[in-house]
C-alpha cells in the first residue's frame, strides 16, 4: 500500500515537472515567433527612431488588446456575481419549514453512534458535581428584636446616616 502511494508520488512528480518544461519550451517559442530578435548594429540614428516607432505603435496595440480582455473579464465577472444574488434571492423566496427541537437520551445518541449491536447505556449525572443544598433558616437569620425599636432608631438623620455608613462599608 505504502510503495504504490510513493509510486503515485513520484509518477505525479515526474508529470508536473515536464509540463513545466513543456510550459517554458511553449513560452520560448511563442517569443520567436512574435518578437524576432534585433539587429541594431549598423542602423543609423534615424532608423533607430523609426524602429523605435514601430516597437511603440505594437506596444499600444497590445496595451488596447490587453485593455479591452481586461474589461470583458470584469464584465463577466459582475455578470457572475448579479446571478448568483438572483438565485440567493430565489431560494430566499421559498418558505422554510420551522424546525423543531427533538430531544434525544444519551442512550439513543450512542446506539445511532454505535449500532443496535453495542448494548452501551450511559449515566451522566454520574460525572456531576454533587451540590449541598443549604437550608434557607441558615441564610437568613430571624430577627427576634421589634420592629419599632428598628424604625425609631432609623428615623431622622441619624438613621440615614447609620444606613449610608453601612451601604458604603460594604
Amino acid at each position: 500500500m505504502r510503495s504504490l502511494f510513493s509510486l503515485m508520488v513520484a509518477k505525479a512528480k515526474e508529470e508536473l515537472e515536464q509540463e513545466i518544461v513543456e510550459k517554458e519550451k511553449d513560452k520560448e517559442r511563442y517569443l520567436a515567433e512574435r518578437v524576432p530578435p534585433l539587429r541594431t548594429s549598423g542602423m543609423s540614428f534615424a532608423e533607430l527612431q523609426g524602429l523605435c516607432r514601430e516597437l511603440h505603435a505594437k506596444i499600444d496595440v497590445v496595451d488596447e488588446e490587453r485593455y479591452d480582455i481586461e474589461a470583458k473579464v470584469m464584465l463577466n465577472t459582475r455578470e457572475i456575481k448579479d446571478l448568483n444574488i438572483k438565485v440567493l434571492d430565489l431560494r430566499g423566496k421559498f418558505k422554510r419549514p420551522t424546525l423543531r427541537r427533538v430531544r434525544v437520551s444519551a442512550d439513543a445518541i450512542l446506539r445511532s453512534l454505535l449500532g443496535s449491536k453495542h448494548k452501551v447505556s450511559m449515566d451522566l449525572r454520574a460525572n456531576l458535581k454533587s451540590v449541598k443544598k443549604e437550608d434557607a433558616d441558615k441564610k437568613r437569620p430571624v430577627e427576634d428584636s421589634d420592629w419599632r425599636k428598628n424604625v425609631e432608631a432609623m428615623s431622622g438623620m441619624e438613621g440615614r446616616k447609620k444606613m449610608f455608613d453601612a451601604a458604603v462599608s460594604k
